[in-house]
């Protein structure tokens, strides 16, 4: 009797499991910070659309770091995919991140992106230099 039902616990574990909700990343709002010590504080409206702040701790710029707004959108269907826009207040430049957010074996979301840095030049010529 014991052995019978442990089999019908274990079916029953089992089973139920499949009606789990699938863990995964649906909402970027908050803070998140990245592995060199920038951060970024978001909040996501129920279009996608979203805007925040972005504090870098790392820059090549000779001004003094300055908190800088950034706007970009979640992807509807997915929830996971988005891409975002910092204007640097303290230099000449903009970046776009692009991205996807993940979860980890450890339940945690993170998010990982791609980056395209587009600094102001004075002529054509300089052109090959404005972008990293």
């Amino acid at each position: 009797m014991v052995q019978a039902t442990l089999l019908l616990l274990v079916l029953s574990l089992a089973l139920g499991a499949h009606g789990l909700p699938e863990e995964k990343c649906s909402n970027l709002t908050g803070e998140w910070k990245n592995d060199l010590g920038s951060n970024m504080t978001i909040s996501v409206d129920e279009e996608g659309n979203f805007t925040g702040l972005y504090n870098t701790a790392v820059a090549s710029a000779t001004n003094p770091i300055q908190t800088s707004p950034l706007r970009g959108s979640q992807h509807l269907q997915d929830k996971t995919t988005f891409g975002f826009t910092v204007n640097w207040t303290f230099s000449d430049s903009t970046t776009v991140f692009t991205g996807q957010c993940f979860m980890d074996k450890g339940g945690n979301e993170v998010l990982k992106t791609m980056w395209l840095l587009r600094s102001h030049v004075e002529d054509i010529e300089n052109d090959w230099k404005a972008t990293r």
